[in-house]
């Protein structure tokens, strides 16, 4: 009697385990078919600029020329770059300002040091830059522009006074590219050379700030 008890209760059991298992096995199924989370995502579409693939820039300036002895006055010019690599480059300039009187000239009231044609001042130069910290302006919230903080040195030759000058140059500028291919540039120069129209030789510094406009073609 007690095994057929045993038997009977062992029965009840694995038929009850049976019903839960069939029970389960859809609602698992269901659950794997079923995705509970559907994720939507806006991608936003963004643009990038990149330079033209060739290296070459042409700057049309404009700014003031300190010669020293002989005021500060306007200056105008052009200067050709080429870029070796994103960090360095080769550029030649050339430039042209007429001076005024010395303070010498307007309180002796003698003759003039300099006829016109003398005052007139041009000078070219072979520099090499580098730019030290590339990067990007940000103007609101969706703008962005590409910027360069850059030093130059070069030497050349400065035609004033009825004399060819050589110069030694030096300074540095800031390269704001506006599109893939037009930039502002601002530059400050210093232009040394000897000079001795006052009776003695001297090393003058000639300080120019200028602004320019550069296409990369």
């Amino acid at each position: 009697m007690e095994g057929r008890l045993r038997i009977l209760l062992l029965t009840a059991l694995m038929g009850l385990c049976a019903t839960t298992a069939a029970a389960e096995t859809p609602a698992e199924a269901g659950g794997a078919e079923q995705q509970v989370i559907e994720p939507k995502i806006d991608r936003r579409v963004v643009g990038i600029d990149e330079l033209d693939t060739e290296d070459f820039e042409i700057t049309a300036f404009g700014g003031l020329l300190s010669t020293e002895d002989f005021g500060a006055n306007a200056v105008i010019g052009a200067r050709l770059a080429y870029h070796i690599t994103e960090g360095l480059f080769f550029e030649a300039s050339y430039g042209r300002s007429k001076t005024t009187e010395t303070s010498y000239e307007r309180l002796s009231g003698g003759a003039p040091l300099l006829t016109d044609a003398e005052r007139q001042l041009s000078y070219y130069n072979v520099s090499l830059g580098y730019n030290l910290l590339p990067g990007e302006s940000f103007i609101g919230r969706g703008w962005a522009f590409r910027t360069a903080l850059y030093v130059v040195a070069g030497a050349g030759s400065t035609r004033f006074a009825g004399d060819d000058r050589f110069t030694v140059n030096a300074g540095f500028g800031y390269r704001f590219i506006a599109t893939d291919w037009l930039a502002l540039r601002l530059d400050v120069r210093d232009h040394i050379f000897d000079i001795d129209l006052l009776g003695f030789k001297k090393t003058a510094h000639n300080l120019e700030t200028s602004a320019g406009l550069s296409i990369f073609f």
